[in-house]
């Protein structure tokens, strides 16, 4: 029986990244189509104000934590999440399961040419990797009701068992929430840049940062001008953790 952790508006699945991915499998093969968030800091902000973010959430059949500060979270209030989940391990490490179980996986999201350059890098590495489709939709495609039915009609017609989509928070979960149910089977995953990072595209920290929570840092540095205010932003997670503790006590 799954323990859940409870942040904000965010009620997250105690799970190890083995146990996540083999919940995820099971999922990809299922008779009805469903979708997967992985919350960090700036989701639990976001969800605050956006109460179409909220309803997102609360469809989604799996809630994972992204984020080292929602980790550090759970140990202060409890149940305490096991480790991270990020979309970027898990592309990857579903991949691979993939490839071994004979699962179609479609690559949705990232700038033009970057799922492409993921599919061949993740081809490389997994020989018997079936990618049934990439493609990096236009701007504002989710509010073009001919654009949006294209995609969907794209993902008919590969037939995907899981579907990883970058498109951004919170734009990737509203567009899986409103869209997932129009596919009669897969699982869609919202997984942020990690796209990008299988292709190559954008560096990942290093592994001591990653495990020290330091990872923002890492980005930062990357791209200053895009990310310093969402991350001045984030720190209002810390009126959040605070809230869950005193309501928790």
């Amino acid at each position: 029986m799954t323990v859940y952790f409870t942040l904000g508006h965010a009620r997250i699945a105690c799970l190890s990244k083995a146990e996540a991915i083999a919940q995820i499998l099971d999922l990809a093969t299922a008779a009805k189509a469903s979708y997967v968030v992985t919350p960090n800091a700036d989701h639990i902000v976001m969800l605050e104000e956006n109460e179409e973010l909220r309803r997102a959430y609360a469809g989604a059949q799996l809630v994972l934590a992204d984020g080292m500060p929602v980790v550090w979270a759970s140990r202060l209030i409890g149940p305490t999440l096991p480790e991270r989940v990020t979309g970027a391990e898990l592309m990857p490490l579903l991949c691979a399961e993939a490839s071994l179980r004979q699962l179609r996986v479609y690559f949705l999201g990232a700038a033009p040419g970057v799922a492409e350059r993921a599919k061949r890098a993740l081809e490389a590495q997994y020989p018997d990797l079936q990618v049934v489709g990439t493609y990096s939709p236009p701007l504002g495609f989710e509010k073009d009701p001919l654009q949006n039915q294209q995609v969907i009609e794209r993902l008919r017609f590969a037939r995907p068992h899981l579907i990883f989509v970058g498109l951004g928070a919170p734009k990737q979960e509203l567009w899986m929430a409103s869209n997932a149910s129009l596919l009669g089977s897969g699982v869609f995953l919202g997984i942020g840049a990690a796209i990008d990072f299988c292709a190559g595209q954008v560096r990942r920290a290093p592994l001591w940062m990653q495990k020290g929570g330091l990872e923002w840092l890492f980005r930062l540095l990357q791209e200053p001008k895009r990310l310093a205010k969402r991350y001045l932003r984030d720190t209002r997670i810390l009126a959040v953790i605070w809230r869950q503790w005193r309501q928790n006590r």
